[in-house]
């Protein structure tokens, strides 16, 4: 899922220099010193390394990982809970409006990852906070690491959403329970904070998390995703329309929908309908939510590292397939999706599905793979937010468990506050995805670029660098706007709406 970058650009796989060449490497990787730190201090490493080694750096690597398996990774690192709100998306745009918008944003991100390979490769550099640092010095190394940051307590919190959305209607559904039975295990609320304290919590007061169970967790991760999307497809054609909501008394169900059908037919054949081009109010949440679900960024740079034979050809190829591939995946869940319950869709797709059978076994399954594997990454993510947290404020601290403690809780319990306080998951898609998704698809990249870049190599004349100015000036322009509708739309009251129509 979109795991955070910091994990993989710290698992050593290649070799350390000897004394000799780290003196004559000295001015090539200035900028690297600037995040080496004595051993034991606050910033270690949250993976185990080898013993009785050196710390290695970015430019010592030697990459391992095969083209197959660089695609896997990068296609995990954009697969996340974005995916569950394409149809709502699809919904307030129309099938070919959203089709534009949604291949617009795809090219924008292979775009952008070229600008970060070139100007990795430039300076040697391959860490999306070092490559800020060497751009703009201190300035851009906070800011780069306050958006990653950002971006990944965006992605905690829509984990936890699903939790508080979704695992009620697991417990209905194993109990029988009447879901308006007010029972404390069927409030959303009190299960989110269940889960965090005894689950995820104990989980991220580990000192350090295993390469294997970071492997094993993505892995699983993005396999629970496809089994959604496979049971969307399937669903499409098992529900009919008009819907039929469920009843717990079905013939009652069965003689309000006939009467329904016989009073609203009109009504009815519009709800059946399919749009190919609609704007609304909710429209303005798009163009955050492909963003939100396109985010890989800060993982390209590492994953580049560790590529085997690389180069900026060979990385972009990887780029470009690992998106095309969720691009097709994305692009058939959302019309999926929509297809089946049109404008009924609700802005957590999963959910929406309880309306019409919350006792179905299919949809359970998924329900409790989605639920186990957003669970088990939300640990996984909150150890990088954790590292840059105490690299931010405590650089020269040495390790101390009470403020690796400390911060977990506090994270925690400030995600379980947004989460338990959000009406919907489309408000946590719509931040995140009109502040830092922007800032790391579209704003820093171009700007790294031109900074990076010699001007003796290209002016600021050049066609590359006007383009990357353009490509800058597009994502500050889409963030303003979308913060502007997005504020709007709640001063009027139709953002904060439980189903947000």
């Amino acid at each position: 899922m979109e795991a955070a970058q910091t994990e993989m650009s710290l698992i050593p796989n290649g070799k350390s220099h000897d004394p000799g060449e780290e003196a004559d490497l000295q001015e090539k990787n200035l900028e690297e010193d600037q995040y080496d730190e004595p051993e034991g201090q606050e910033g270690e490493e949250f993976l185990p390394k080898a013993e009785g080694k050196k710390p290695v750096r970015f430019t010592d690597f030697e990459g391992k990982t095969s083209f197959g398996m660089s695609v896997f990774n990068l296609g995990n690192a954009i697969m996340g809970s974005g995916i569950l709100g394409l149809a709502y998306a699809m919904a307030n745009t129309g099938i070919i409006f959203f089709w534009f918008l949604l291949t617009s944003v795809a090219l924008l991100s292979c775009y952008s990852i070229h600008l970060l390979v070139k100007s990795a490769g430039i300076v040697g550099i391959r860490a999306y906070e070092q490559l800020g640092f060497r751009a703009f010095g201190t300035p851009g190394k906070m800011a780069t690491g306050i958006a990653i940051t950002l971006q990944n307590i965006g992605s905690m919190s829509s984990y936890l959403y699903i939790v508080k959305s979704e695992l009620p209607l697991v417990i209905q559904a194993f109990l029988r329970a009447d879901p308006d039975s007010g029972v404390w295990y069927l409030n959303g609320n009190y299960l989110v904070i269940l889960v965090s304290a005894s689950i995820i919590l104990p989980l991220a007061l580990m000192k350090q998390l295993g390469k294997l169970r970071l492997g094993y967790t993505s892995g699983f991760s993005l396999s629970c995703m496809v089994f959604f999307l496979c049971a969307v497809i399937y669903k499409k054609f098992q529900i009919g329309c008009p819907l039929e909501e469920y009843s717990a008394n079905s013939t009652a169900s069965h003689l309000s929908s006939n009467l329904s059908s016989h009073g609203h037919g009109q009504e009815d054949d519009s709800h059946c309908s399919a749009y190919m081009f609609t704007m609304n109010s909710q429209t303005a949440y798009t163009i955050p939510i492909l963003a939100f679900a396109f985010v890989c960024h800060p993982e390209v740079l590492p994953i580049y590292t560790e590529l085997r034979n690389p180069s900026k050809a060979r990385m972009q190829k990887v780029s470009n397939i690992s998106i095309f591939v969720m691009y097709i995946m994305y692009f058939l869940a959302a019309l999926f999706g929509y297809l089946t319950f049109k404008d009924k869709v609700e802005p957590e797709l999963l959910h929406t599905y309880s309306r019409i059978d919350p006792y179905d076994t299919l949809i359970l399954c998924v329900r409790v793979a989605v639920l186990t594997a957003v669970t088990l990454t939300v640990p996984i993510v909150l150890f990088p937010v954790r590292r840059a947290i105490q690299q931010m404020l405590f650089p020269t601290k040495a390790f101390n468990w009470l403020r690796h403690i400390a911060i977990a809780i506090v994270l925690l319990s400030f995600i379980n506050m947004l989460v338990i306080f959000a009406p919907n998951i489309l408000g946590i898609f719509g931040i995140i995805g009109a502040t830092s998704a922007p800032c790391l698809i579209f704003i820093f990249p171009a700007i790294f670029y031109i900074r990076i870049v010699p001007k003796d190599r290209e002016p600021l004349s050049s066609t590359p660098k006007i383009l990357a100015a353009c490509f800058a000036a597009l994502g500050l322009s889409f963030m303003v706007m979308s913060l502007s509708f997005i504020i709007i739309d709640w001063s009027t009251g139709d953002g904060l709406s439980t189903k947000g129509h």
